[in-house]
C-alpha cells in the first residue's frame, strides 16, 4: 500500500463575523481542518483571534491580506478615500493599471500583520489573501518585501497555482480558477527567487452557485492525490453580521456540514490522502 499523500485544508475568512468564527474552530478542533487565514481587519478579529489563541496549537494560523470591502486599519487616502477599501474588480483593475500607491500598500500590510501578532503572540504561520489580492500586481511586490523585511524564514506563502489541464478537468468555476493560476505563476516565481517555500497546487475555487453538492466539488478537488496541495474552503455558522458584509452565506453552511461528517474522512481516505500542515507540503 503506497504512503498517503498529505494536504492542507485551510478556512479562509476567520475573524470575518462571529458565525463563521465559530463553526472554523468546531472543525480545528475536532481535527478536520489543519489551517485557518484570519481577517484581522474586521471589527470582530480582537475577540474572535483570543479565543483561536486560547486553543491548542494542532494547525497552522495565517494573515488573510484584505485590501477589499472592509475599512483599512490606518489612512489610505489614494485607496480608500472614504475610509473604505474598494470592491475585488475595482482594486483589480487598479493594480493592472499600475494606479495603486505601492507605500499606502506597505503600511496596511504592516498595520495587518501587527494586529494578528498582537491578538496571537507570534507572526503567521503563513499568509494569503482575500479574494487573492495579494497576487495583483503592486500588492504582491509589497509582501514580498515584507517577506524579506520583517517575516521569519520558512513563513508559508499560499499561492493558486495549479495545472490548466488539472482545472478543466474538474470543471469547477473553470475561468475564474483559471484565471487565478495565472495571477499565481507570476507570484510563484518571485517567490521562488526569494526561497520562500510555498504549495504547488491549489483547489477549493468556487463560484458560490455551482448545481453540484460540495462533497462532490471536494472529491474532485482531491482526486488523483496530486503532492504539495492546498485546498481552501470556506465553512461556517451564518449571521446577521455575514449577510451584511458578503455574498458567500448558506453555502458556509453546506461546508462546515460536509467537513463534520464522516463522509469528509471517508473521501479522504479513499482518494489517498491524509490532512497535514504546510510544513508537510512545502516546497522551496
Amino acid at each position: 500500500m503506497r504512503p498517503l499523500t498529505p494536504f492542507v485544508l485551510c478556512a479562509d475568512d476567520y475573524g470575518l463575523t462571529p458565525g463563521v468564527s465559530a463553526g472554523i474552530r468546531e472543525l480545528l478542533q475536532d481535527e478536520r481542518l489543519t489551517a485557518t487565514s484570519c481577517i484581522v481587519a474586521s471589527p470582530h478579529w480582537p475577540a474572535e483571534g483570543a479565543k483561536l489563541r486560547a486553543m491548542p496549537r494542532s494547525f497552522d494560523v495565517g494573515l488573510h491580506l484584505t485590501l477589499t470591502q472592509l475599512a483599512p486599519l490606518g489612512p489610505m487616502p489614494r485607496t480608500a478615500p472614504k475610509g473604505v477599501l474598494p470592491s475585488s474588480v475595482g482594486l483589480t483593475v487598479r493594480a493592472y493599471l499600475a494606479r495603486l500607491d505601492r507605500r499606502e500598500i506597505l503600511a496596511e500590510i504592516d498595520r495587518q500583520l501587527d494586529a494578528f501578532e498582537r491578538v496571537m503572540g507570534h507572526p503567521p504561520d503563513h499568509v494569503d489573501g482575500h479574494q487573492h489580492v495579494h497576487q495583483l500586481p503592486i500588492v504582491s511586490d509589497a509582501l514580498i518585501d515584507r517577506y524579506k523585511a520583517r517575516l521569519p524564514t520558512g513563513t508559508f506563502l499560499r499561492v493558486s497555482v495549479d495545472p490548466l489541464a488539472a482545472i478543466w478537468r474538474r470543471y469547477i468555476a473553470s475561468l475564474h480558477a483559471s484565471t487565478l493560476a495565472c495571477m499565481g505563476r507570476r507570484l510563484k516565481r518571485t517567490a521562488d527567487f526569494a526561497g520562500i517555500p510555498m504549495n504547488q497546487r491549489f483547489a477549493g475555487v468556487l463560484n458560490f452557485n455551482e448545481s453540484i453538492g460540495y462533497r462532490d466539488m471536494f472529491r474532485r478537488f482531491i482526486e488523483d492525490a496530486p503532492t504539495g496541495l492546498v485546498v481552501m474552503c470556506h465553512p461556517g455558522y451564518p449571521d446577521a453580521t455575514l449577510r451584511a458584509l458578503d455574498r458567500v452565506v448558506e453555502t458556509r453552511a453546506s461546508e462546515l456540514a460536509y467537513l463534520a461528517s464522516f463522509a469528509f474522512l471517508h473521501d479522504v481516505s479513499c482518494a489517498g490522502m491524509c490532512l497535514g500542515r504546510f510544513r508537510d507540503i512545502a516546497c522551496r
